[in-house]
């Protein structure tokens, strides 16, 4: 194990300092120091003494991974986490590699993971998590998942693997009694808890939680579980969470439900893992002092213009991060390329939040700007080339009310950050 995990550090490093002196994060890295060393994870994060946490879910993965491992720090703990968003093997790989010994030591009290759905199975058998926190089960592009039942059996999958907890959203249609369908013989032995919002929150959101239907099982009611966490109260890019009677203020990444209630999962995670040693009022200045990971919800300076990003990952970060809009933006740009390599979902997406758009760009604009036309929403221009649109939409008056918005996918929403001049993606800083 010595001889190989040592020369994976060594070439992994080697070709990570390579890949972010071109420009920011890669999976690259990690891919090499996993071919060198298969067993590179097991051999690095499976040594930290309070094991690993896992976090998975259709949408807020970054950013509940994000919290929790500012929440626990605030309690004083050492966190490895997976800060960049690689959620597969290779990208959390990669990130041991930033902070490893040679000899595979990670100078950690606990790991927290964001964990792909798709890789879930694989990397929890891998290294085992004690406690796993699922978010939402959701629509998703069709090419990636194809439907939300496949999903479903891929997080039942990750949830059997905790050993010691299991954290579930009860407002979610699959989750809600995930425990019960898991067994007797496993809650048995696991502290399965919940989290959730209030239904007079729930139900003034204009499209609800966007969580993919469940069919044909009508007994099971989302909402039906006593919450250890519950979100009570949510204003803009704020929010309240009850927890055991004591109510607690927390700022948010960006305005809507779905960022409060990625803090309710957070810290209902951080109760399960820390027990005893819990504080509410630490949640607040965890979350009070959080940096906003790249894209969700972030807001930019660029030449003294603050520009924020919307990030459309699939139909319902979309849907959400719209209808937490408290008025049309006033300046619009939008980007979307092969990574959404079918972007017919956009016609189930209620726009009606947007009253305009200035410029659209990648190769797949054309199909959102007919989208548009067909919600008789002006576009102002449609430009394949990304730099040059980019250029024209800076060069737009400043906005009278502070700010420009730009909704992208994730691949442009990675490529336009690194044109702005934000290359650092494990540190948010502008060079």
């Amino acid at each position: 194990m010595g001889f190989r995990t040592t020369a994976a550090v060594l070439v992994g490093r080697a070709v990570r300092v390579a890949a972010r002196a071109r420009g920011g994060g890669s999976a690259i890295p990690g891919n090499i120091a996993l071919k060198i060393n298969p067993t590179f994870l097991q051999d690095t994060i499976a040594r930290i003494p309070l094991g690993v946490v896992a976090v998975s879910g259709s949408n807020g993965k970054s950013t509940t991974t994000n919290m929790l491992a500012g929440i626990l720090r605030e309690h004083g703990l050492k966190v490895f986490t997976n800060p960049s968003g690689g959620n597969l093997p290779q990208g959390i790989a990669s990130s041991v590699l930033a902070g490893v010994s040679l000899t595979g030591v990670l100078d950690a009290d606990i790991a927290i993971l964001e964990v792909d759905e798709g890789y879930g199975p694989k990397i929890t058998t891998m290294l085992t998590p004690s406690t796993v926190l699922l978010l939402n089960i959701q629509i998703d592009q069709l090419n990636r998942y194809h439907e939300p039942d496949r999903v479903v059996r891929m997080l039942e999958q990750v949830a059997g693997a905790a050993t010691t907890s299991l954290v579930l959203n009860r407002d979610d249609n699959h989750l809600v009694d995930l425990d019960s369908r898991l067994g007797q013989a496993f809650t048995s032995t696991r502290a399965v808890s919940f989290f959730g919002a209030t239904p007079e929150i729930i139900g003034s959101a204009a499209h609800g939680l966007a969580s993919a239907d469940r069919f044909g099982d009508d007994r099971v009611q989302a909402g039906g579980r006593d919450a250890d966490v519950t979100v009570t109260d949510l204003g803009d890019s704020q929010a309240v969470l009850a927890i055991d009677g004591i109510d607690v203020a927390v700022r948010l990444p960006s305005r809507g439900l779905h960022y409060a209630l990625d803090a309710a999962g957070a810290t209902a995670a951080a109760k399960a893992i820390l027990g005893s040693r819990f504080r509410p009022g630490l949640v607040t200045a965890a979350l009070n002092g959080l940096s906003t990971v790249y894209g969700r919800g972030e807001l930019l300076q660029v030449d003294g213009e603050d520009i924020e990003i919307i990030m459309m990952k699939n139909p319902a970060s979309l849907q959400l991060n719209l209808d937490s809009l408290e008025f049309a933006p006033e300046q619009v740009f939008m980007a979307v390329d092969e990574g959404t390599p079918d972007p017919s979902w956009v016609y189930d997406i209620d726009l009606s939040s947007l009253d305009h758009v200035d410029m659209i760009t990648g190769s797949k604009a054309w199909q959102f700007a007919v989208r548009l036309g067909y919600a008789d929403i002006p576009v102002g221009g449609v430009d394949l080339d990304v730099r040059a649109a980019l250029k024209s939409f800076l060069a737009l008056p400043r906005p009278t009310r502070g700010r420009k918005t730009m909704i992208l996918n994730y691949e442009q929403m990675m490529s336009i950050r690194k044109i702005l001049g934000f290359k650092e993606l494990e540190g948010g800083g502008r060079s």
